[in-house]
């Protein structure tokens, strides 16, 4: 069994039209959900043995943030460019790459890759996935190159609002 934690990088901020969006930070919102939701993670007991990032600023802060929580090197953080803007095939495509060393991974992207990642492995339509959401999925595969249609189960779907 693998297990595979999918989190949208927090709220990020419009404030600056003249950055790329690939460069835009967090806003007040982001800022203050995302500790919340990485002290929620690591209470969670989600201690992943990889963390992914797609490159992007607010992905990169956000995984940061996690990985403070969970006492997890953020030099070990592994930065995946493609992920910005991905295909769901792009993420499966990378899970099923991954050392069967690592037991559970935890990658930060995007709407709508995530989404569509985690109904390709559960066939459960996930209605809404907010900013600093956490989806959290139980694999039944031994090798991460096994993944594959419904392999997954829903275990928890947690975001900001539903502590509010």
């Amino acid at each position: 069994m693998k297990m595979l934690t999918l989190v949208r990088h927090a709220k990020s901020s419009w404030n600056n039209p003249e950055l790329s969006d690939f460069d835009r930070p967090l806003n007040k919102r982001g800022k203050r959900d995302l500790p919340l939701m990485a002290a929620r993670l690591a209470n969670m007991n989600i201690q992943p043995d990889l963390i992914l990032s797609s490159g992007a600023r607010r992905a990169i802060t956000t995984a940061e943030q996690i990985a403070l929580e969970q006492d997890y090197s953020i030099d070990k953080i592994i930065e995946i460019p493609e992920l910005y803007h991905a295909r769901s095939e792009t993420l499966i495509n990378l899970l099923q790459g991954q050392s069967d060393h690592y037991r559970s991974l935890l990658v930060v992207g995007h709407s709508p890759t995530l989404e569509m990642a985690s109904f390709y492995l559960t066939q459960e339509l996930i209605p809404k996935f907010p900013t600093s959401g956490v989806i959290q999925l139980a694999l039944s595969v031994t090798n991460w190159e096994e993944i594959s249609e419904s392999c997954g189960t829903l275990e928890r779907l947690d975001y900001p609002k539903l502590h509010n």
